[in-house]
């Protein structure tokens, strides 16, 4: 089952069991190219929130692919596709996946639970490059979710220093 979130909040909240009742849903959603920018669609397992810090993702990491602004689109239809018809072939590794809309490019990224596994995320990437149908020579980048957070602290520590 998988849960489709807009943000964290879950404005949008929809569970669905088979490739049926996703195309349903799926069918009436606003689609990438159609979302402003800063937008974020989650698509995740039912009970895995799309936080680093959800138990099911503490341990995990992220294959992350960049496009060029509306090229996203289809390739997102495809990965969902995918996943629902489960293609990539891990079990239960697969998290869940995100795309967002920036200014400039559109992030598809595809979430698992165990980063340390290196036979399962090369195997994701590799079915993620079929499914999405992006060239050999396409860079994709692999992050741990602990890489994220450090990133994410880093950039939004701050310091203050009163003088009096």
């Amino acid at each position: 089952m998988y849960i489709d979130c807009f943000d964290y909040g879950c404005r949008g909240y929809r569970i669905f069991s088979s490739v049926e009742q996703f195309w349903a849903y799926y069918c009436h959603l606003t689609r990438p190219s159609d979302l402003t920018t800063h937008s974020d669609i989650h698509i995740f397992r039912d009970g895995i929130k799309p936080m680093w810090e959800d138990p099911a993702n503490k341990n995990g990491g992220k294959w992350i692919v960049r496009f060029r602004k509306g090229l996203a689109s289809r390739c997102w239809e495809n990965l969902l596709l995918a996943m629902v018809g489960e293609q990539f072939m891990v079990g239960e590794e697969i998290c869940g996946a995100v795309i967002s809309v920036r200014f400039q490019e559109d992030i598809i990224s595809v979430w698992n639970r165990t980063a340390q596994d290196s036979y399962t995320t090369t195997r994701i990437r590799d079915t993620l490059r079929r499914v999405l149908g992006v060239p050999h020579n396409t860079v994709m980048e692999y992050k741990t979710h602990n890489e994220s957070l450090k990133i994410f602290i880093q950039l939004f520590h701050y310091s203050f220093c009163v003088i009096v």
